[in-house]
Formats: C-alpha cells, structure tokens, sequence
C-alpha cells in the first residue's frame, strides 16, 4: 500500500514559514516561497494564512484562511476582514453538518435501520460514514 503513495515532496513549491501573533486574537503564518538552498524565491508571492479559534459545544475549533495581501502590514489590516468571511463559513457548514446528521437519523421500529435480533446491524456495529456528528 505504502508503495502506491506518491509522497515525494516538490522542490518547486517550497515554503519557509514565519509566524506572528498579537497574543490577543489570532495568528497569522507568512508563507515565504524558498528555493531549495533556503534562500527566498523572488518569483513567487508571499501567501498570509489566518489562524483564529471558535468556541464550540464540544471545545476549540481552529479556523485557516488566506488573506489576501502584498505585506505583512496589509495581511494584519485585512486579518479581521478574511477571519470574519472565514468563522461565517465554518459556522454555515457546521450547521448543514448538524441538520444533515439529524435528518439521517434512524430510529428503531421505523422501518429503516437494519436493528435485528441480536446486535447491531452488519458486521456487529453502527458502520461508520467517515462523517463529523455534532451533538
């Protein structure tokens, strides 16, 4: 399995990461472009990434998002904007996760679980969607 993975890194795209925080509200990562001795790659733009937390009912989720600037100075005036469209669209997300997993419920003696005599269904469990449940 572990022979069919492609995990060469690409000596092309390599960054330096430098990192800046107010202690207060967030984090922002500077993504400078490198070549591969190190040295900054002059031919391709910093990238700022955001950084902020949002309180949820089961704790902490970090929220990522690119802000869209030329300098340091701009990435931190444009911080409050991009984490803002960012916590907006976690938030919507989150709770299409919430309505589809409690419009997926199946309650037993409803006609559509697979509860028999003697266990849970299949292989002896719930199965497993590979989906985030929120409470």
């Amino acid at each position: 399995m572990a022979a069919d993975l492609d995990i060469k890194m690409d000596a092309t795209s390599l960054y330096r990461e430098e990192i800046y925080t107010d202690r207060r509200i967030g984090t922002i990562r500077a993504m400078v472009p490198v070549t591969t001795n190190g040295d900054a790659d002059r031919t391709r733009d910093t990238v700022f990434v955001g950084e902020a937390q949002i309180m949820t009912q089961m704790g902490p989720l970090p929220v990522t998002f690119e802000i869209e600037a030329a300098s340091l100075d701009k990435a931190v005036a444009g911080y409050a904007g991009a984490a803002k469209v960012a916590i907006e669209r976690t938030v919507r997300e989150l709770q299409d996760l919430r309505r589809e997993s409690a419009s997926s419920l199946v309650l037993p003696g409803q006609g559509g679980g697979s509860f028999g005599p003697g266990g849970m269904g299949g292989a002896g469990g719930l199965g497993g969607g590979g989906k985030i449940q929120i409470p």
